[in-house]
């Protein structure tokens, strides 16, 4: 091997490697994005990822995989993404499958959803499972998901957008144009149902969505700040000469500081985490940074272009383990911490990488490069000078009790001194180790869902991350890590080892790589809401998938055709007599009645004016409709394609009865003039094998007496007549044959 391809291969080898290396460090990143519980009316439970316990939910708690939700009778909840507002009826059970940055997977097992999608990052997915079918929003807009527990159903509203439904056998797009009722997993049961009419539930949530939509706030944040849109009640925005636009809050108490109305909360995979008590508290606490300007607080948001990252406190912590305070009792355990300022560097404490870092930081505040790398290699903080250290009242300290139990700190609130401020050292995260109390906080327990509620399994398009672990298999480690939360390669070891109970979650595998592009099956003539579709004993072959049953029929007697959807065969239509083309069944075996119909009429319905017949006294009714079903006892055969006729020698003049004879002469001249014109190479419609056409009604003729030869005698054709156009091409080859 020479030189040049051995060192090639070697160099492609070490690229490998360092690309799987950091892909690996990048995977460790928590994700940038967060649900926020924004709004609660009633009781509203919360069980924390890993844990089957259920205590009070509380405003603007952080919401990430693995956290579940129950909306009791009574109560409403809202969830906030970066770019959709979940609303929760009473009765429903949601979770959280999946949270990341490109992905928001909802576990629906019970109840009311209403989503409103306020816009799509390309590749960005939104995905709501159900224990029938997976539904994908494909574009921004308003939706509603019911599941009837009870039933067995899921009904899709999409009222504004489009999505699509994935089930065991199928996918459909669904539009606001027709909702759909599903039952089963393989989309192949539903009904068509009416649009309801706004109720109390819908109404509310578009008073919510208009308060967004107005929002003055948005001129001034990026979009990805989740609760910006509370800030436009609770404060006024500003010029400043060093800043630009920010936030002043206008319902605060004298003396009020940032992060001190809210408690501590241990939330994986970050760490200790502020939970801010006022509605507009959730922006101003996990994205940008405060400045104390001209005697006031102010909020400073980051760059109104950049995506923002979510951070669980950007604060920096005041001592260590060691810190003491004093209160009535005597010197005590303490922690403090104080806000972050503008141009400040944020360093997380939980793993993070390069890239991470960098971003969490540039999207959060104006900060030069230089600056942030210069702090991603110092680990020494002590030495950093912030701004807001030295700031009146800005340091807020509470005993360590308090702060481990998830207690409110304002009432545990301790004053402390600049002296003691300045000579404590600082540190990335407060030393203390979470207990069972830190998950859930001061919160007393909440109601307990239905056992069936988050039992049923549920319909996936996309495979959910695993499990999270809970607290109780962690506790030992984060004891010995003093505050900061395990790293993702501990977190694996630990799933490894103890048994996560996971989500009944069955992902579906769509039979094409392209989305779905058609609708299901629509309704054919007459369908109205409640009508059932594609049920089982209708289905015939297309059971397996999930074709409608047979097309029902128009009055005219045409099938209603329905679109079909991809990689999906046309359903077998039930066998039917033969016919020729008028509709009349062909009747066969009955050499009497074969001919002495068949030639009536071809003149009248083609549209040419036919000479006067004699009328007999009592005329005969017609022998067949399209409405009435073929004779059992008359002999039938298949139909043959009809072949192109060639003219052939005239047949042998037979005599025939006058009365015949005449009868044919009057019709002569009316026949020979179409036939002389060109009948050598006969049009495509009449040579080549017809598709099977819909019968066409057809104004009833007086019966033909004339027609009705003796039974006993078989029509021939007359000496040197060419091959009659109007005939049918089964007639003719009668004709011709005889």
């Amino acid at each position: 091997m020479n030189t040049p391809s051995l060192r090639l291969r070697i160099l492609v080898l070490l690229a490998g490697i360092a690309i799987l290396l950091f892909s690996g460090w990048a995977g460790a990143d928590p994700p940038s994005r967060i649900a926020r519980l924004a709004y609660i009316a009633g009781a509203v439970s919360l069980s924390p990822a890993g844990d089957n316990d259920w205590f009070e939910a509380s405003v603007n708690r952080p919401l990430t995989t693995g956290d579940r939700l129950w909306v009791d009778a009574g109560a409403r909840a809202e969830l906030q993404t970066g770019g959709a507002l979940v609303r929760m009826k009473a009765g429903t059970g949601a979770s959280i499958l999946n949270l990341d940055d490109r992905t928001t997977q909802l576990q629906l097992t019970q109840g009311t959803l209403n989503v409103r999608v306020r816009r799509l990052a390309p590749g960005e997915i939104f995905e709501v499972d159900t224990p029938n079918l997976a539904f994908t929003l494909r574009k921004p807009g308003a939706y509603r998901i019911e599941v009837d527990a009870d039933n067995d159903a899921t009904t899709i509203f999409v009222r504004q957008g489009q999505g699509e439904v994935y089930g065991e056998d199928a996918a459909y797009v669904i539009d606001p144009r027709q909702p759909y009722r599903f039952t089963g997993t393989g989309l192949r049961e539903y009904e068509y149902v009416d649009v309801p009419r706004p109720d109390d539930f819908d109404r509310w949530a578009s008073s919510r969505d208009r308060r967004y939509d107005d929002s003055r706030s948005v001129r001034y944040v990026s979009e990805d700040v989740v609760g910006y849109q509370e800030l436009d009640e609770y404060g006024d925005w500003r010029d400043d000469p060093t800043y630009g636009s920010v936030w002043y809050p206008t319902r605060v108490a004298v003396g009020w500081v940032p992060y001190r109305d809210g408690h501590w909360a241990w939330i994986d995979p970050w760490g200790w985490t502020w939970v801010d008590d006022a509605p507009w508290g959730f922006a101003v606490s996990h994205y940008g940074r405060w400045a104390y300007l001209g005697g006031t607080w102010a909020w400073v948001p980051g760059p109104v272009r950049s995506r923002a990252y979510y951070a669980p406190a950007l604060v920096v912590f005041v001592g260590g383990g060691n810190f003491q305070l004093t209160i009535s009792s005597g010197p005590v355990g303490g922690v403090a911490w104080f806000p972050l300022a503008p141009r400040e560097v944020y360093r997380p404490v939980y793993q993070v990488s390069r890239n991470y870092f960098e971003n969490i930081n540039r999207s959060n505040t104006v900060i030069n490069t230089t600056v942030i790398n210069n702090y991603y290699n110092n680990t020494n903080v002590t030495t950093v000078v912030h701004a807001n250290r030295t700031v009146e009242g800005a340091v807020v300290a509470v005993p360590t009790t308090a702060f481990v139990q998830s207690q409110p700190v304002s009432r545990s609130a301790v004053r402390v001194s600049r002296e003691v401020v300045g000579s404590a050292p600082l540190a990335l995260a407060a030393p203390i180790a979470p207990t069972e109390k830190s998950i859930r906080g001061a919160a007393s327990q909440g109601g307990k869902p239905p056992p069936r509620a988050f039992e049923r399994g549920v319909v996936a398009r996309t495979a959910p991350p695993p499990a999270p672990i809970g607290f109780a298999a962690q506790q030992q480690q984060l004891n010995a890590r003093q505050g900061k939360p395990l790293d993702e390669a501990e977190r694996m070891e630990l799933k490894r080892a103890a048994t996560v109970p996971a989500p009944a979650v069955k992902v579906v595998a769509p039979k094409q790589e392209a989305p779905p592009t058609v609708q299901p099956p629509q309704a054919g003539f007459g369908a109205k809401a409640g009508d059932a579709r594609g049920q089982s004993e209708q289905r015939g072959r297309g059971e397996e998938r999930g074709q409608p049953a047979a097309p029902q029929q128009e009055p005219s007697g045409r099938a209603a055709q329905p679109p079909l959807a991809p990689q999906q065969a046309t359903p077998a239509a039930p066998e039917a007599q033969p016919r020729d083309i008028r509709g009349r069944p062909e009747r066969r075996g009955d050499d009497g009645q074969r001919g002495r119909v068949d030639e009536r009429g071809n003149d009248e319905q083609r549209g040419r004016t036919a000479a006067p017949r004699p009328v007999e006294p009592e005329p005969a009714a017609p022998r067949v409709t399209p409405a009435v079903p073929p004779n059992p006892a008359t002999r039938t055969r298949p139909v043959e394609p009809a072949v192109p006729a060639t003219p052939t020698e005239p047949a042998a003049q037979v005599p025939e009865p006058r009365r015949k004879s005449e009868q044919r002469e009057e019709r002569e001249p009316r026949r020979e003039r179409p036939q002389r014109e060109p009948a050598i190479a006969p049009s495509p419609a009449r040579g080549a094998p017809q598709p099977e056409v819909a019968p066409q009604r057809a104004t009833p003729q007086t019966p033909d007496v004339q027609s009705r030869e003796p039974r006993d005698e078989e029509p021939k054709p007359a000496q040197g007549r060419g091959r009659n156009k109007n005939k049918d091409s089964e007639e003719q080859q009668e004709d011709n044959r005889r």
